[in-house]
């Protein structure tokens, strides 16, 4: 799952003395984030739609790990500004106990989604993506800037991956360069793992089937 840390902050609206909250966990438009990106209202819309026909919600984490649950939320609605949300820690859990002093202190005042990209337009000359479809599956209470930079890289590599995929959709050539990229960002390959492979692969193809080939190898990988 592709995590986004760091670009929202917590607009905090409320915070009860029994740990509920309200706040944005995400806005709409303006200037790109901290990644290059803009969200475009609407692009929670269908998840959360999803969510609401099947009875869930997205979880809440602290810090993004999903072994630290530490309360629900019980709203989540896009409105002009961006995705609100009302929360209630669970106080019997010591990390939401923490969670809260910290909150209510203004020592830490973030929340960041985590989600999958299925929709998003790129605008080249910016090196801007405008999110239109997100299928959100975590909003967490994060303080800002923990392990930014592996995040940003997570997030280079997740969207790398995207890119040659749509070539592929497309009945494109891919390099071996761009193979590389996918079969380290999809399966996990190492280097050299990556690189043997699409020698392997490569080797010998014709070049007008070669995009065919690529195809039919990952999803052989998948299937």
């Amino acid at each position: 799952m592709q995590v986004k840390q760091g670009a929202a902050l917590l607009d905090i609206k409320s915070l009860g003395e029994k740990g509920q909250f309200e706040g944005y966990a995400s806005t709409f438009g303006g200037e790109p984030d901290s990644y290059g990106d803009i969200i475009a209202p609407g692009a929670f819309s269908e998840s959360l739609a999803s969510h609401s026909a099947r009875g869930t919600m997205p979880k809440m984490f602290w810090q993004h790990d999903p072994r630290e649950p530490i309360g629900k939320w019980l709203k989540a609605a896009e409105d002009g500004k961006g995705l609100l949300v009302t929360g209630q820690l669970n106080m019997g859990v010591q990390r939401a106990r923490e969670a809260y002093e910290l909150l209510k202190a203004g020592d830490i005042d973030g929340l960041s989604i985590g989600y999958r990209i299925q929709g998003y337009e790129v605008d080249e000359d910016r090196d801007v993506w405008t999110l239109t479809k997100l299928d959100l599956r975590e909003v967490s209470i994060v303080s800002i800037g923990a392990n930014e930079n592996a995040t940003i890289a997570a997030v280079k590599s997740e969207r790398r991956v995207l890119e040659v995929a749509e070539k592929l959709k497309a009945g494109d050539r891919l390099t071996e360069r761009e193979f590389e990229d996918l079969l380290k960002g999809a399966f996990g390959l190492s280097n050299s793992q990556a690189e043997r492979a699409a020698r392997v692969h490569l080797k010998g193809q014709g070049e007008p089937d070669r995009a065919a080939d690529q195809l039919a190898f990952l999803q052989a990988l998948t299937g």
